[in-house]
């Protein structure tokens, strides 16, 4: 019997998670005009497989120019809402492993292209490229377009589409909503006064640069079903002066647990060109450890790799819950072999009971309408 913490049940609002492993958002930008197709079907269906206790799908997009890139997913129009549907209907098929998704708004960081084609902003005249928004006009990069600052009718324009297509993934029946403030994408752009410079009641003080993020959590939390959780991914630091520190994401994390957020996923960076990382395994624990007094559920993320590291930062009461990523696309079994490991157990499908070696015998459980 495994008394290993990181296969224990956990509750988030109404969630019910079998163990402490999800899987965290993970772009593909792959998508055709916001819409998920086949790749989609494969990528996700087979991390649905995986073991996990949630699976999260992709930085989904609010707007068309809230994309990232041109082959980022969207919810914002009826053609990307029944593209998803097919998507979780094939999933949800064979898979019993709940699904959340990270909804976002990439702001100066949007049109660009795909990364595997060098991922530099594409300028608006040019094909797959469009103007970008932000809380003020300044570029990412130097030498790149500026962005066009919102107004407050932008920003009326903005937080309405997080909740329409907080709507549509409630209509899909997705059990989970992230709000996607990290990463230097537009919420985390008005935290950090590294990009926020506005002189409104939106910029200047840490209360002001919190508003718009609080005000769209407020708008999705408003829509989305009571009972079914909405998290927020949030970067703790940009690692850069002058910029966003993990003291406001204490601040920040409260005000949102106050609102009624069901978890906070604490990563960091992304801001800024000029930000300084401290790359290894489990760089951004700390992070999580400083956020973990203010009360919700924290997730953990960032080169966690290693069976016996994902325990010890639950076993310490550093995090929740562990976020895989890059870990699990390359090895979408990481949850069959931790558990393996500890001599727990994990679902699996019943078609693949018979690949249960033979001195882990009660590695698999089958799946429950089985």
């Amino acid at each position: 019997m495994s008394h290993a913490k990181l296969f224990t049940p956990f509750r988030v609002g109404d969630l019910e998670l079998a163990n402490r492993i999800v899987i965290a958002p993970m772009c593909q930008y792959s998508a055709e005009d916001g819409c998920m197709n086949d790749w989609h079907m494969i990528h996700l269906g087979q991390l649905a497989l995986s073991g996990a206790a949630l699976l999260t799908i992709e930085a989904t997009a609010v707007t068309p120019e809230g994309r990232i890139t041109y082959g980022d997913v969207g919810l914002y129009s009826d053609a990307c809402e029944a593209a998803m549907g097919r998507v979780l209907d094939g999933i949800r098929r064979w898979s019993d492993m709940p699904v959340a998704i990270q909804l976002g708004h990439a702001g100066r960081k949007a049109s660009t292209e795909v990364p595997w084609k060098g991922g530099r902003q594409i300028a608006p005249d040019h094909a797959n490229g469009w103007k970008t928004e932000a809380p003020s006009a300044i570029p990412q990069e130097s030498g790149e377009a500026s962005p066009a600052a919102l107004d407050r009718d932008g920003l009326a324009r903005v937080r309405n589409a997080f909740a329409e297509a907080a709507v549509r993934a409630a209509r899909l029946g997705l059990e989970a909503v992230q709000i996607h403030a990290a990463h230097g994408y537009l919420l985390h752009q008005f935290l950090s006064p590294l990009s926020n410079q506005r002189d409104d009641s939106y910029g200047g003080s840490l209360e002001n640069r919190m508003r718009f993020p609080l005000e769209v959590f407020d708008a999705v939390r408003a829509v989305f079903p009571a009972g079914r959780p909405v998290t927020v991914r949030v970067s703790g630091t940009d690692w850069a002066p002058g910029g966003w520190t993990i003291e406001e994401t204490v601040e920040f994390a409260r005000a949102l647990e106050a609102r009624g957020c069901s978890a906070i996923h604490v990563s960091s960076g992304g801001l800024t060109p000029a930000q300084k990382i401290p790359v290894g395994p489990s760089y951004q624990v700390p992070l999580a450890r400083a956020v973990k007094p203010v009360g919700m559920p924290v997730i953990a993320v960032g080169l966690i790799t290693d069976f016996v590291q994902a325990e010890s930062i639950l076993v310490t009461g550093d995090a929740d819950l562990i976020a895989l990523a890059r870990a699990i696309l390359y090895d979408p079994r990481w949850p069959w072999h931790a558990a393996a490991h500890f001599g727990a157990a994990v679902r699996a499908p019943s078609q693949y009971l018979r690949s249960q070696p033979r001195q882990y015998p009660d590695l698999f459980k089958m799946r429950a309408d089985d």
